[in-house]
């Protein structure tokens, strides 16, 4: 087990920095062009985005960087060399911050936005949720898988 740590390290360190990314992308465009766009048209391509983004290598650098976080956590505590600290840290941070926010928060508003009838109730959790609180949650991921990703990092090179 020990010797599958730097590996088990280096790779997490690729799934936080490719969620890193995505969320990135989203704060910082994506979601200021689609809240350029008429309501109607703005839900649509976030529902289309919601759709298409659930694939499996979508999935895979997802959940997979949330399973190499947990084992992380576990091995730092077997482990307890050089880094366990940080990639222990980085497996919290991971999971905390992207995973279960995007569970608890992210997820249920796009659920919402999903099922809203076209119209008036669609156009309000839109302007009056969305473009605040799910941006604002995603920040936190974006934030929070950087962080990940640092901490993997600094712990991958001292392991």
């Amino acid at each position: 087990m020990i010797a599958l740590i730097p590996a088990l390290a280096f790779a997490a360190a690729i799934g936080s920095g490719l969620m890193a990314g995505l969320f990135f992308i989203f704060s910082v465009c994506i979601m200021q062009a689609l809240a350029r766009l008429p309501a109607e048209q703005g839900i649509a391509a976030m529902n289309a985005i919601n759709v298409v983004i659930q694939n499996p290598l979508f999935l895979s650098a997802f959940m997979g960087t949330a399973l190499l976080g947990l084992a992380l956590v576990i091995a730092a505590f077997i482990w307890g060399g050089n880094g366990s600290l940080l990639l222990a840290a980085g497996g919290i941070v991971y999971v905390a911050g992207v995973l279960i926010v995007t569970i608890v928060f992210n997820v249920p508003m796009n659920d919402a936005l999903g099922a809203a009838t076209p119209g008036q109730a669609a156009i309000e959790i839109w302007q009056q949720r969305y473009l605040t609180d799910w941006v604002w949650w995603n920040h936190v991921r974006t934030v929070s898988s950087i962080g990940a990703l640092a901490l993997f990092i600094l712990g991958f090179a001292r392991a």
